[in-house]
């Protein structure tokens, strides 16, 4: 509940006079304040929308990368860019094939690594090879190739594949609005691993149609991760973007810098 008016403009004047600078209703975070969103395939920033206004909410400052999904090198190069843009410690969050970005992403200013739903390779692995540890996720062949090289899921098939918990409407508009893929790129083999020298943490949807749920307690166990289950499909994080905004809040608030 916020403080009344009269007490805040109290509040404010004192602060100032102790040198302490302005109040805000909303204290600031505690650890981590900059987190870095990296969508995957089929999909772009604007899936974050939920998660960002939660974590804004927080007080956290938080930018959803727009990947062009052409190769791995070119989305890495897109995070890199908005990282030079932060203003200190991050937290860098990868959704899918965002996994793979993050994994292979250097910058010093990374704290820590949240991995949502993803796929995360060790060096010398793609994100083609982190699917032979495990079994076939139930609607894994919803993934469709087209004639120009890119993969996309077809509209048909896109809510019950891709986004079941959330209405039938918002998966029709996520479908309209997928990234397509190179199909190339899940060939790419990561030179890096972050996970092995930063902090990381695993959410692991449980109702998960395209990476077997199984495949994502495997890999979060193989990188040491906290693990986090969400109960949910595979873009849990549109449907319940305060649940997976709030693993987020606790990853940051635990990277004290």
């Amino acid at each position: 509940m916020s403080l009344p008016l009269k007490s805040l403009a109290l509040a404010a004047v004192a602060a100032l006079a102790l040198g302490l600078g302005p109040v805000s209703a909303e204290a600031a975070p505690t650890g981590v304040k900059n987190i870095v969103l990296v969508h995957g395939a089929f999909a772009d920033g604007s899936g974050w929308n939920g998660v960002v206004a939660a974590l804004q909410a927080k007080g956290y400052h938080v930018t959803a990368v727009q990947n062009p999904l052409t190769s791995l090198a070119d989305d890495v190069a897109a995070t890199k860019r908005v990282l030079a843009q932060q203003d200190g410690p991050t937290l860098l969050v990868g959704h899918s094939w965002g996994g793979v970005v993050i994994t292979q992403t250097e910058s010093p200013n990374i704290a820590g690594l949240v991995y949502v739903a993803a796929l995360a390779p060790d060096v010398g692995e793609s994100a083609a090879d982190v699917f032979k540890h495990g079994p076939a996720a139930v609607e894994a062949d919803a993934i469709q190739p087209g004639p120009d090289g890119f993969a996309t899921i077809p509209a048909a098939r896109f809510h019950s594949a891709f986004a079941a918990d959330s209405s039938v409407k918002e998966a029709a508009v996520m479908a309209a609005t997928q990234g397509p893929i190179a199909l190339a790129a899940f060939g790419e083999k990561v030179t890096v691993a972050n996970w092995k020298t930063l902090p990381s943490w695993f959410l692991v949807s449980t109702a998960d149609r395209v990476i077997n749920p199984d495949l994502e307690r495997w890999e979060a166990q193989r990188i040491g991760a906290h693990v986090v289950s969400v109960t949910g499909s595979h873009t849990a994080f549109v449907a319940n973007p305060a649940v997976v905004a709030k693993a987020i809040e606790e990853a940051a608030t635990s990277l004290h810098k």
